[in-house]
């Protein structure tokens, strides 16, 4: 029976993501954990959290689990949500502190001169409530969700990539920012998919079925591309 772990650095109501898993992927073992050994078991992994930045690297750290969360990361189908995307990357304007260094390219805060809509209006940070991801390559883990689909955030910063080849997936709040990144086995968003209802499960259950590759050719089986 496959096991899956998702990691618990004290950061963040992770019940409600093994509960999405629970229902996409009954014939699995969801553990959520802050053991290492978990981590290295498990086939795949999910890396969740909210928070502050600086918070969730020291509980990371406090916890030992730097280490085998970078193991896995190199290795296994790996799954970042909301600041578990943001903590990939090299540097956080938030702390200003390191990051992981798993992916190139910065956090950054929404600049409160550039948060108006079209007619002058002020937007609200954190950016949250549903927006829309549009797709910006093909990847197995969009299998059966159509582009521009909504999903729900809750985020006050985002990631600048500093290689585009990367991006998945953008959003507009209110000029486009990444809100998917993809390389190798790693595939990570800016969202809540457990709490993006029906597009959201359908990220889950495609995590739950993903081979690790990017190669487009699973997509094909699993019926993104047309024949």
């Amino acid at each position: 029976m496959a096991k899956i772990a998702v990691v618990d650095y004290g950061m963040g109501n992770l019940r409600s993501v093994a509960k999405a898993l629970e229902h996409v992927a009954p014939e699995s073992v969801v553990l959520v954990t802050s053991d290492a050994r978990d981590i290295h078991d498990a086939e795949r992994i999910v890396f969740p959290g909210q928070g502050a930045m600086p918070d969730c690297i020291r509980e990371l750290e406090a916890r030992g689990l730097r280490e085998p969360l970078l193991d896995a990361a190199g290795n296994k189908p790996f799954l970042g949500l909301c600041i578990g995307l943001q903590m990939l990357f090299e540097h956080s304007e938030e702390g200003d502190i390191p990051g992981l260094g798993l992916l190139p390219g910065r956090v950054l805060r929404f600049p409160p001169e550039r948060m108006r809509d079209a007619s002058g209006n002020k937007l609200k940070v954190p950016h949250m409530g549903w927006n829309q991801v549009f797709q910006k390559r093909s990847h197995p883990m969009w299998a059966g969700i159509e582009d521009g689909s909504r999903f729900y955030f809750v985020h006050s910063y985002f990631v600048e990539v500093s290689e585009p080849a990367i991006v998945a997936g953008e959003t507009c709040y209110p000029f486009a920012f990444t809100s998917a990144v993809a390389r190798n086995n790693i595939f990570a968003v800016q969202f809540h998919p457990e709490k993006s209802q029906s597009a959201g499960l359908q990220l889950l259950s495609n995590f739950v079925r993903w081979d690790g590759s990017a190669d487009v050719r699973q997509d094909k089986a699993l019926g993104v591309l047309d024949a």
